[in-house]
């Protein structure tokens, strides 16, 4: 592979709003950014953004920089690999955890294969079974009049039609009630929810009972992720389907869940799950016990979700669609062109690689200018 260099940038965005979740509130968004240069003239880029620094998971932004820097890079400059699979490899046998940290440096490695080999990487993740991917929107203002305009604007335009409400930071009772009124408002149109593991089991049996009997599509996640038997539980007692997230980290976690079925729907990550690879295997263990999947998002920039919706893409199956609305959450664009979204969907480039331009300028420049 004959690596040259690799550089890892913080590059703080702003939101276009408040984004409220139970663990924090979000008004920007610090994009980890994995760039890789080649002694052949290549270059790729990864993404290993998180969500809200340590207050979501145990790798922030700075943690993520610092082992890349310090642990990453010197392993593979000296051994240069040949391929990303000995890459990989390379990497989990001598650096335990940093999930996010290895997914962004794989899709740096495949978006330089893509581009040697002039293909895209759905093609290198086993080929790609659709062109565009259906994209929900979260609606996470904290107020109820506000989400509901904020949908109906974005339906009108023909961007979104399928909405995720973010709850868990008030009472069980405000936060069923405010779901409720945005389904009704919205009717046809599908509404999910994320309670991002803040409810305990008691409450979710009222809850969720009253959000399955209001015609709510899916519940995600809604106890802590340290309680499999509970979120089984769940899964067993409710018609209405059950999403596991944080709690699918990798292959080895998503088999036993699988395995146990406890729960109806895996979000898949690629930062979660460790990779593009280990993302595209975590679809294949669902599919195989009969696990309905939903391409999920760590709120990434263009780099991350188009990486995403490359993984995504060769699912045979995606029954709940995807949440890769990232780009769209914030004031700036990183690319040269940004990324197309139309007719409620996002569309995967069939260029080379990633199949996009980073405006590397831009990118450098908003790194040595940020503060972080």
């Amino acid at each position: 592979m004959n690596i040259k260099s690799i550089n890892t940038l913080l590059v703080p965005v702003p939101t276009i709003r408040a984004h409220k979740l139970s663990c924090t509130v979000m008004n920007e968004q610090v994009l980890v950014l994995v760039h890789i240069e080649t002694n052949d003239g290549l270059e790729g880029w990864g993404e290993a953004t998180t969500i809200g620094g340590l207050s979501y998971a145990e790798e922030s932004p700075h943690s993520i920089k610092t082992n890349i820097d310090a642990y990453f890079t010197p392993l593979l400059l000296q051994e240069q690999p040949s391929n990303v699979a000995e890459a990989m490899k390379l990497l989990n046998k001598n650096i335990h955890g940093n999930r996010f940290a290895k997914s962004a440096v794989e899709t740096a490695l495949l978006d330089i294969q893509g581009k040697r080999l002039g293909l895209p990487i759905s093609e290198l993740l086993g080929g790609r079974v659709r062109d565009r991917v259906e994209v929900a929107w979260t609606l996470a203002s904290g107020d109820t009049e506000t989400d509901i305009a904020e949908a109906k604007r974005v339906i009108n335009e023909r961007k979104h039609r399928i909405f995720k409400l973010k709850i868990g930071s008030n009472s069980v009772d405000q936060d069923v009630a405010h779901v409720l009124e945005i389904k009704k408002a919205l009717g046809e149109y599908r509404v999910i929810v994320d309670i991002n593991q803040a409810w305990t089991e008691l409450q979710c049996l009222d809850g969720i009972s009253r959000l399955q009997e209001g015609g709510v599509a899916l519940i995600e996640q809604p106890i802590s992720q340290r309680n499999k038997a509970g979120l089984k539980r769940l899964t067993d007692r409710f018609n209405v389907a059950i999403m596991a997230d944080e709690i699918v980290q990798d292959p080895q976690n998503a088999f036993w869940l699988a395995a146990e079925h406890c729960a109806d729907v895996f979000a898949v990550k690629i930062n979660q799950a460790g990779g593009l690879t280990n993302a595209c295997l975590i679809g294949k263990i669902a599919a195989l016990a009969g696990v309905d999947l939903y391409g999920g998002t760590m709120l990434e920039g263009p780099i991350g979700t188009i990486a995403s919706a490359h993984a995504f893409s060769t699912f045979p199956t995606l029954a709940y669609d995807t949440e890769l609305f990232g780009p769209l959450l914030l004031t700036d664009t990183i690319l040269k062109q940004p990324l197309e979204y139309k007719d409620f969907g996002l569309v995967i480039p069939n260029k080379p690689g990633l199949g996009i331009e980073v405006d590397k300028e831009k990118v450098y420049l908003l790194a040595k200018e940020s503060k972080i």
